[in-house]
């Protein structure tokens, strides 16, 4: 933790305070949880800014983590949130720039994407997906794996190999349909405003996502 603009023991308050903020901000932790005070860092130490408000207290650089935390839309697993020009406030918190790093698990996400949407890890770093599309007047069961990215701030998941359950026919007529059907670009949830995913990638349980944010604000 970098330089604090309060005494000693105002500023260990702070930093929990802060702490709880950056948590709720994501999401209240689930059972198991285990979140971490934020460490001194031996970086060189920023200056503290001049124009603080009343009732504001600047805590420079914070950095918290969490072994998981839960919201309305779903988990977060393996969480680190690192804060830069952080200043807490009467309304909450005030960063100038969040970044979260974090493993989002593939039903987590096939539950945010909806649609009967199923995800799982392929071979080849690829993500597989299932789900029942209606083509040709049909409801039909496709799978299919395809590669990952962070686009515009989205998870975009673009197939590469498609299996359809049925005749050979059907394959050739409903393909170019089907692979709309499957391309996804999903938001990840239950993070703050502002985040944008930057990059992502597959593991065994699910994504391992990073998430950026300039001038974030949380309210309590």
């Amino acid at each position: 933790m970098k330089q604090f603009v309060l005494g000693a023991a105002t500023t260990l308050v702070a930093i929990v305070v802060a702490a709880l903020v950056l948590v709720w901000s994501v999401g209240s932790p689930g059972s198991g949880s285990d979140v971490r005070v934020p460490s001194a860092s031996p970086t060189a130490r920023p200056s503290a800014p001049t124009d603080l408000g009343k009732g504001e207290t600047w805590l420079g650089d914070v950095r918290l983590t969490s072994a998981q935390v839960v919201t309305g839309d779903g988990g977060l697993e393996d969480v680190t949130a690192v804060g830069t020009g952080i200043t807490l406030t009467e309304d909450g918190l005030r960063a100038t720039r969040l970044d979260i790093d974090a493993a989002l698990p593939f039903e987590t996400a096939a539950s945010q994407i909806g649609d009967g949407v199923e995800l799982y890890a392929a071979d080849d770093g690829l993500t597989g997906l299932r789900r029942t599309v209606s083509a040709l007047g049909r409801d039909i069961q496709v799978r299919a794996t395809g590669r990952v990215r962070a686009e515009g701030g989205q998870l975009v998941i673009t197939p590469q190999t498609i299996d359809l359950d049925g005749p050979d026919w059907l394959d050739s007529a409903a393909s170019a349909i089907v692979r709309q059907l499957v391309t996804i670009r999903h938001t990840v949830q239950g993070v703050p405003d502002g985040m944008a995913l930057t990059s992502v990638s597959v593991r065994p349980d699910g994504f391992q996502a990073h998430l950026r944010g300039n001038d974030v604000h949380i309210s309590r």
